[in-house]
Formats: structure tokens, C-alpha cells, sequence
């Protein structure tokens, strides 16, 4: 096989595992209402193929380096979701999604002109989440509606982070790491609920999925901090598996949260 026909099968095949796992979460989560929808779309299923598949490419150094990009990052789509969350009570996919989307390629083009520390994009998610988390709280009790799927809902959400990965894995080595870790953040899952479900049950539910998941977000954060620090110290595979982990593992902890609240509500 030659190298161009070796480059694109392997392109494919990661571009084909990546929809794989977005596609199966995304249809979780119209199923299982907004707050378990919220905790699957915040784990790591979008960006976390796009770093396994650069880790394939590029070295430890070169992924320690992309998730200083990739951290302040974080604190961007947080403000996306909350533009999207607040539009949405009262206007269109159009309005309400292009304006989040707008937050976020402003915000990821700022975060770009500077080098980051890890001090510096631990204390970015601090301050936007510390902002949002107060604001979404009044967003997140919403009915989820009956969701009745279309025949180009799983392709187009297939195609979305397919392109994403293509994107990343084929561009990575000359944008370099920085960019290649803000491409790898781009909000995949929260741009799929917003454009599928928001004509479909409305603003109100869909924006409840979305403030849901200012927790499970912060998670996600800390899930690239452990990646920056254990790729470094322990290597790429071992890094990858802990930063995978952590995202699972502060998920979890909030379900089990949430559970508890729930019966003693009850009591």
C-alpha cells in the first residue's frame, strides 16, 4: 500500500470510529432526559478521539503542549453554552446557535494570540465557571420531550465530527500544537444538540441539556489538566487513560450527587 493510500485508509477509519462514538452518545442523551444527556455529552467523546488519533502522530511533548491550548479553551465553550442557553429562551435555532457559535470562534481567537500555562488555563475555567455555573443553574429543570428521530439526524451528526477529526489529524503538523488543541475542543456534541433538537422540542428543553452540563464540563477540564501533566511524567498512553478516567470518574460522582439529592427530595 502506498504512503497516500496508507494515510487516507487510516484517515477514514479514524474519522468512522470518532462519528461511532459521538453518534452513540449524542443518541443517549435525547434519550435519557437533560441531565444524563448533559453528564454523557461532557465526557470526553469528541475531543478525546481527536487527541488519541494526534497522540498516534506527534509526540508527549507535542500533546502537553496542544492541552495548554486546549484548556482556556473550555472556559470558551462554556460562554457558548450559556450565550445558546439565554438565546434560546425566546429565538430561533438561527439567532440562538450562530450566536453561541460566534462566542466561541471570538473567544478561541483571542485565547490562540497567547501562550498558556497551566496556572494560566486553571484560573481561565475558574473565573467561567465560577460566572456561568450561577447563571445556567435557572435553566436546567426542563421536561425533555418526546424525541422522534429523523433520517438525517445520525449522518449529519456522523459528518459534523468526522470533518472535525479529518480537521485535526491532517492539519496538526503544520498549525502546530496550539491550534491543533483549539480544534480539537470545537464543541461537537453541544453544536449537534443545539442544531438537531432545538427545532424539534424547542429552545427551553434543549437549552436545559446544555445547563445541565456546566458541571460536568468543569470536569472535562480537569480531565485535560491530568492529560498536560500525565503525558509528561508517564507518557502518552498512560496520560491519555488517566485524563479518560478522570472525566469518567467526576461524571460519575455528580450522577451519584444528583441521585442522592433526588431521594432525599423525596423523603
Amino acid at each position: 500500500m502506498s504512503l497516500d493510500l496508507y494515510f487516507v485508509f487510516f484517515l477514514v477509519l479514524r474519522m468512522a470510529i470518532a462519528a461511532t462514538f459521538v453518534v452513540t452518545a449524542s443518541i443517549i442523551t435525547e434519550r435519557s432526559g437533560p441531565v444524563i444527556g448533559a453528564l454523557v455529552a461532557t465526557l470526553p467523546i469528541s475531543a478525546g478521539p481527536s487527541y488519541v488519533f494526534l497522540a498516534l502522530d506527534h509526540d508527549a511533548a507535542f500533546i502537553a503542549q496542544g492541552t495548554l491550548a486546549s484548556l482556556p479553551v473550555n472556559a470558551a465553550t462554556i460562554f457558548m453554552c450559556l450565550t445558546y442557553v439565554v438565546l434560546a429562551q425566546r429565538h430561533s435555532l438561527a439567532a440562538s446557535c450562530g450566536s453561541a457559535v460566534a462566542v466561541w470562534i471570538v473567544l478561541a481567537s483571542i485565547i490562540r494570540q497567547f501562550d498558556w500555562s497551566l496556572t494560566a488555563g486553571l484560573a481561565a475555567n475558574l473565573i467561567a465557571f465560577s460566572i456561568c455555573i450561577p447563571l445556567l443553574a435557572g435553566y436546567r429543570h426542563v421536561k425533555m420531550p418526546l424525541v422522534t428521530r429523523r433520517w438525517y439526524d445520525v449522518p449529519m451528526r456522523a459528518a459534523l465530527v468526522a470533518t472535525l477529526v479529518a480537521i485535526v489529524v491532517s492539519t496538526s503538523g503544520w498549525v502546530g500544537p496550539r491550534i491543533s488543541g483549539i480544534i480539537a475542543l470545537y464543541p461537537v456534541v453541544f453544536s449537534s444538540i443545539m442544531v438537531i433538537l432545538h427545532p424539534r422540542i424547542g429552545g427551553p428543553p434543549t437549552a436545559a441539556v446544555l445547563a445541565n452540563s456546566a458541571w460536568g464540563l468543569l470536569g472535562f477540564g480537569m480531565a485535560i489538566a491530568v492529560l498536560h501533566v500525565a503525558v509528561v511524567s508517564f507518557g502518552l498512553a498512560v496520560g491519555l487513560c488517566l485524563a479518560l478516567c478522570t472525566g469518567i470518574a467526576w461524571n460519575l460522582t455528580l450522577w451519584g450527587l444528583g441521585r442522592r439529592a433526588a431521594r432525599n427530595a423525596r423523603k
